[in-house]
């Protein structure tokens, strides 16, 4: 199984399997037992020993871990939570126009924008439906739909742009 951590700025792939752990496609040495009667774990990384206390947050995959007494948000997702966060339109904006994509394969529902609208920040943009789930994608930022490129009733590709976004300019 492959989960996504989020550590502050960083994103690290972790990948459980038969084989072992893998940090970054990088084989680890990782043990995490349970210490009954607490909250802490004990965790063995390359041989290095750590005292691990999780505790879950308000979201969904979202943690506040302490190792070695030092406290850390964390972040961490299986692929399908991951992708199913990205569709619903929780990831992070950069600057300039935004392509909104899909995040994977799926069939467009309902296109809830038209070209020259202006959109807010949560906003519903596009209804798809993928892994047998209807999903909302939504506007992570205020702008402007410069482009609208699909339709109800139309198939996507993982990666294909939707729609895009002009941001709000500064100055209004």
């Amino acid at each position: 199984m492959k989960y996504y951590v989020e550590i502050g700025d960083r994103t690290f792939e972790v990948e459980i399997g038969p084989e072992g752990v893998k940090l970054d496609g990088q084989p680890v040495e990782a043990d995490l037992k349970a210490n009954h009667g607490s909250h802490l774990w004990h965790l063995v990384l390359d041989g290095r020993s750590h005292t691990l206390r999780a505790r879950r947050r308000d979201g969904r995959g979202d943690w506040e871990l302490e190792v070695d007494g030092r406290r850390h948000r964390v972040v961490a997702l299986d692929e399908r939570s991951r992708a199913i966060r990205e569709l619903t339109g929780t990831v992070a904006v950069s600057q300039g126009p935004l392509e909104v994509t899909a995040p994977m394969p799926g069939l467009v529902i309902k296109v809830e924008v038209v070209e020259d609208e202006q959109v807010g920040r949560g906003q519903g943009l596009i209804v798809i439906e993928a892994m047998k789930m209807e999903n909302e994608l939504k506007a992570t930022s205020a702008g402007r739909v410069a482009e609208v490129r699909v339709a109800p009733g139309q198939a996507v590709d993982k990666g294909e742009t939707l729609l895009v976004i002009e941001p709000v300019s500064a100055g209004g």
